[in-house]
């Protein structure tokens, strides 16, 4: 079997219609923090974002069609109490979900973003 040197994920990549307004959701509404914003050409920029201590970041990528955004991402962000931040959530008016109870399964629930991007927050175990 061969091996490998890949240590771990840094970035996941998601599609947005307007990056300047992504970053206002995921840094001002959900409270990430902006890790990188650099040009890469005189038309595009590469943005990272992340939960305050998180190692895996979210490089919030221009779309080239409006077809490309609005997936389900099947990102999950662990939490220390789902109900709670399910309630934060709402608060803030982010599009929240229900919040998904079953036995032997952790709390969960999904939210989009402006841009109908899925993702999940788990209750961490």
């Amino acid at each position: 079997m061969q091996s490998t040197t890949i240590a771990d994920v840094r970035t996941i990549g998601i599609n947005v219609a307007n990056q300047d307004d992504a970053v206002a959701f995921y840094v001002t509404t959900l409270g990430f923090e902006k890790r990188l914003d650099a040009p890469i050409s005189p038309t595009m920029r590469w943005i990272e974002v992340a939960p305050p201590g998180a190692g895996t970041s979210i490089a919030l990528q221009a779309a080239d069609r409006a077809t490309d955004i609005g997936v389900d991402t099947g990102i999950r962000f662990a939490v220390p109490d789902a109900e709670a931040e399910h309630a934060a959530m709402q608060a803030r008016g982010v599009n929240v979900g229900e919040l998904l109870r079953w036995d032997g399964v952790p709390p969960m629930y999904s939210f989009d973003d402006p841009d109908g991007n899925r993702f999940y927050i788990v209750e961490e175990s």
